[in-house]
């Protein structure tokens, strides 16, 4: 989740003028690089360092299914959040590594591109599934693809739209049910909180990623 929160903080250097916040947003993206992720590129959701050393005490993945699985939303969350870094900053590293985060992300995916909650969930393929995770990384995947001047980008843009269309068939519209936009999110599936649920930011990520796909197609960039 903490690579969201660095969009922020380059708008604030970005207003103020002020590098401090640029310079933070960087140092959090490395330690998160360095020790977030296990060699497949699969994250951890949490890991706790020593206050006053930095020093990793722990890894573990709260929202998932076991502390070494791949929660669908934590991967979805560095998908994101190394695209926002590579925009914001240019380096290459950061693209680089979002690449290797996708490549795991998407090999696993079930056959309609939409993941169960936690992609070593023991009850696939009778596992909740997480629309919201699906609109976080097909919103990344429409930004990832402005980047290339080759097929590379096409695959990312086609696999958002593989996405898309699923989240926007009968299966995964809410129509009638609520007055949410999408069904099948979960929130929390340890603490039985937002079981097959709708929520609020699968929305939200499914708006922003409707929108930058329209721009696209009308031939400009998915982020101004």
């Amino acid at each position: 989740d903490n690579m969201m929160n660095l969009e922020l903080l380059f708008e604030a250097t970005a207003l103020s003028g002020d590098s401090t916040f640029y310079n933070i947003a960087v140092k959090h993206a490395d330690t998160t690089m360095a020790h977030h992720f296990r060699p497949d590129n699969s994250c951890y959701h949490v890991v706790d360092y020593d206050p006053e050393t930095g020093e990793v005490r722990k890894k573990q993945t709260a929202q998932g299914y076991a502390d070494e699985s791949m929660w669908a939303r934590g991967q979805a969350w560095a998908i994101y959040g190394y695209t926002v870094v590579f925009r914001e900053t240019g380096d290459p590293k950061y693209l680089e590594f979002a690449e290797k985060l996708v490549d795991v992300y998407l090999k696993n995916l079930p056959e309609d591109y939409v993941p169960y909650w936690d992609f070593n969930a023991p009850d696939i393929p009778n596992a909740p599934r997480d629309a919201s995770a699906a609109c976080v990384v097909a919103s990344a995947l429409l930004e990832m693809s402005g980047f290339y001047g080759n097929g590379q980008g096409e695959k990312y843009k086609e696999a958002a739209e593989k996405m898309l269309c699923s989240l926007s068939s009968d299966k995964y519209q809410s129509r009638d049910t609520n007055v949410a936009f999408l069904l099948h999110s979960t929130g929390h599936w340890p603490a039985k909180s937002e079981i097959d649920a709708s929520i609020i930011y699968a929305d939200y990520y499914y708006i922003e990623a409707l929108l930058r796909l329209k721009r696209i197609n009308e031939g400009l960039r998915a982020v101004e």
